[in-house]
């Protein structure tokens, strides 16, 4: 017998869907992969949300469907694959009561992001600022655990007739981050669609206030979560954070030219060279160059932007991460007050 894409779709009219009582074919859930390898049949089936309880029922009333009314012989089983329709993004609101946003970006991860993200904002904390800061790192969020609230449940609150989210407040930065509805212990899997309107909830339904600066933690690389933050949400300048190796700078220059296209255009406060340098503290006067030397000054140069700052590696810096309380939080800390300084410069930068 010939197999043909119409007697597949015929056979699969006898399956209805429970929610509606329709079948699948009128209602648009057969997708239009099907295809045909000698008695091999495969193909998806559409559904509206990620976690439909129908699922996987239909799944095998279309199997046997096809078993039934094309052919005992045909190859079906395990071969009809569950599909998601994108979800629709809704623009981001604005943010009046907040005077200055800037986004922390890296093209490549485990440059130290994050680290930076949350130093600069203790930073701008102990410069006398109202400071906010935003984990919309969708798929690896690790400010809870800088901050030591990975239990932190934020509460809601109704506020001019609508639910908002309450951040967390902690060394008195409001915080925000996916990290506290997910399970940690789960991998997120999600559609750019739904992590890109997740990250704008968290913008959008949640009562932030009045905030002088507002730092966004940017997922590495340059994903839809990117193109959204900045295509719609009024970004006053940009951080691009990278390592001094040849492999993360490349990436870099990516990240650089992205805020630069002509669709995005962001201005670029500059670079900032972490893991320039390993210093034992033992030996606190010498330097060792793990990752090569100036890379992160180099690229600076021949991109025309500011090398805000080079932070060395330091033994202190994970630990203190590790342990909920970043270096800056330590009035003390020679590392703390390179960020200190980062802060005063990204600050100057924006007031021109």
């Amino acid at each position: 017998m010939t197999l043909y894409p119409k007697l597949i779709l015929e056979a699969l009219t006898h399956v209805r869907y429970p929610g509606t009582g329709k079948d699948i074919v009128s209602s648009a859930m057969v997708n239009d992969d099907i295809r045909i390898e000698g008695n091999k049949v495969s193909f998806s089936l559409i559904f509206e949300k990620a976690n439909d309880p129908f699922a996987k029922s239909l799944v095998k009333a279309a199997e046997q469907a096809v078993l039934k009314y094309v052919g005992n012989d045909v190859e079906i089983l395990g071969n009809i694959g569950i599909k998601h329709k994108e979800v629709v993004e809704q623009p981001i609101k604005p943010l009046p009561q907040v005077k200055k946003i800037i986004a922390v970006s890296s093209a490549k991860g485990g440059v130290g992001k994050s680290t930076v993200s949350a130093n600069l904002a203790i930073s701008l904390m102990r410069l006398g600022y109202k400071v906010g800061l935003l984990d919309a790192d969708i798929f690896g969020p690790s400010i809870p655990k800088m901050f030591d609230i990975e239990d932190a449940q934020p509460f809601a609150t109704e506020k001019d007739g609508r639910q908002m989210m309450v951040p967390i407040e902690k060394y008195g930065i409001k915080i925000l981050s996916i990290g506290f509805f997910v399970n940690p212990e789960q991998a997120i899997i999600w559609r750019g669609g739904m992590a890109s309107n997740a990250t704008k909830q968290l913008i959008t339904d949640a009562d932030w206030g009045e905030l002088d600066y507002f730092v966004i933690d940017l997922p590495p690389g340059t994903s839809d979560i990117h193109l959204t933050l900045v295509q719609q949400l009024h970004i006053d300048g940009a951080i691009v954070v990278s390592t001094p190796q040849q492999v993360a700078l490349a990436d870099a220059r990516k990240g650089i030219q992205m805020f630069q296209t002509e669709k995005i255009d962001v201005p670029i406060l500059g670079l900032v060279e972490n893991m320039s340098w390993f210093t034992p503290a033992e030996l606190p006067d010498n330097k060792y160059y793990i990752f090569g030397k100036n890379g992160g000054k180099e690229l600076a140069e021949q991109m025309h932007i500011d090398l805000l700052a080079q932070i060395p590696i330091v033994q202190s810096i994970c630990e203190s991460g590790d342990a909920g309380a970043p270096i800056t939080m330590n009035e003390n800390s020679l590392i703390g007050n390179l960020f200190l300084q980062l802060a005063e410069r990204v600050t100057k930068k924006l007031e021109q």
